[in-house]
């Protein structure tokens, strides 16, 4: 019995998907002030185009040895300044991956695809017109 007991006390391995960090990574930086849209090139916009649109979009990560190495494609708003939105997101991203995956992200590399000139005004609106009346 001492055998089986000792099995018992034995702790299974935990393995997390590259899709799970991806998705919590895009996550997290779409949450940041200043993020219009993370950028998924052109098999992103394809994917959208067939109706499923993957919160992992615009994350591509590397893991090796419990270290994550991420870079992230964004779209910042207009007016919004690139520097510190990039410094935001990639403490929030470190921040949400190792609190919810235990592994250590090593970089967070930010790649600023483009400008969103959508004003928000229009967008809570809902009627693009509405703003000329």
């Amino acid at each position: 019995m001492a055998d089986t007991a000792q099995e018992i006390k034995t702790i299974p391995s935990v393995r997390i998907a590259n899709e799970v960090i991806a998705v919590i990574a895009g996550i997290a930086a779409s949450e940041v002030d200043g993020v219009a849209a993370m950028s998924g090139g052109l098999t992103g916009g394809i994917t959208e185009m067939l109706g499923k649109k993957a919160a992992s979009r615009g994350v591509k990560l590397e893991v090796k040895d419990n270290r994550v190495s991420l870079d992230l494609y964004v779209v910042v708003q207009y007016g919004a300044k690139i520097p510190e939105v990039a410094s935001r997101i990639q403490d929030r991203v470190k921040e949400q991956v190792e609190l919810m995956t235990g592994l250590t992200v090593s970089d967070v590399n930010i790649h600023v695809q483009g400008v969103s000139f959508a004003s928000t005004e229009d967008n809570s609106s809902g009627n693009p017109a509405s703003s000329e009346s």
